[in-house]
């Protein structure tokens, strides 16, 4: 490829580095993404997502996201998965 010095001008991910040297469409479907690695929230875990923040959000003086992920049924979410989760709802 004569014009693959132009892509060597941008910044890349290490996926599309090594999409680049094996051939393009050499990655299998959602490899090399961190996106895939995330479980989807659930309506049953939004909803007591929901519940959990009108919960706590009137406690003063405390951290909300902490409590929520205490008190959260489902294990191994991360604090920037809640919050990312409830700035989308």
């Amino acid at each position: 490829n004569k014009k693959a010095f132009v892509e060597l001008l941008f910044w890349k991910s290490p996926a599309i580095v090594c999409e680049m040297t094996r051939g393009y469409s050499s990655l299998q479907e959602g490899e090399g993404t961190t996106r895939s690695r995330v479980p989807p929230w659930t309506p049953q875990e939004e909803q007591e997502l929901r519940e959990l923040y009108w919960k706590y959000k009137e406690v003063e003086g405390g951290d909300i996201i902490a409590a929520i992920l205490a008190h959260l049924p489902t294990p191994g979410r991360t604090r920037r998965q809640v919050v990312k989760q409830l700035v989308r709802m």
